[in-house]
């Protein structure tokens, strides 16, 4: 079985690096890190290759791959993994149906959907209630971390910083690149 964790990684966080540990805990696997490299629903601040730097960094004794296609479904028939299991948050499982393919994704991958703590189970119901295949759909329960990509940009842009919400590796890129920072700061 592959363990499947995919993003725009713009930057990896902490948040990021505790989904893959608690995965690999809860299903017994290594999670191999795909970074998108044009993803279908961000135009991300950083090109493709720098954020693969940053997940490598982020992932050091991970696999980290850069994926060339722009939706989920694409990388799923495109790879050939064997019965992946596709790691998510709760979040994004509730726009999963907004997806492109939605059943074409669960077709050829389970999906692993990281809940926190008091999550509405509702949300994560209505969109179960609308697969033809719930049953290829797991739920793990993760300790929150309040952390997101889009904060850690701002923090950086306003000179702020990002101690303890991304691996050290990935705040001295951050800092020795100039990444995110604002014209003529």
């Amino acid at each position: 079985m592959t363990t499947l964790l995919g993003g725009t990684f713009n930057p990896p966080h902490n948040g990021h690096v505790a989904l893959a540990r608690a995965a690999e805990e809860r299903f017994g696997d290594e999670v191999v890190v795909l970074v998108s490299a044009r993803p279908g629903h961000k135009d991300p601040a950083l090109d493709a290759e720098t954020r693969f730097e940053l997940a490598r960094a982020a992932f050091p004794d991970r696999e980290v791959e850069l994926d060339p296609y722009e939706r989920t479904v694409d990388t799923l028939a495109a790879d050939g993994w064997r019965d992946p299991l596709f790691v998510i948050g709760a979040d994004e499982f509730c726009d999963f149906l907004t997806w492109k393919d939605p059943e074409g994704v669960l077709a050829r991958a389970r999906l692993a959907v990281a809940t926190r703590p008091g999550y509405p189970w509702e949300r994560l119901q209505s969109v179960l209630d609308r697969l033809s295949q719930p049953e290829r759909v797991q739920f793990f329960e993760i300790e929150p971390l309040h952390v997101s990509s889009e904060e850690i940009r701002e923090r950086v842009a306003r000179g702020e910083p990002i101690d303890g919400l991304v691996p050290p590796a990935v705040a001295e890129l951050i800092d020795a690149r100039g990444l995110y920072r604002l014209e003529g700061t």
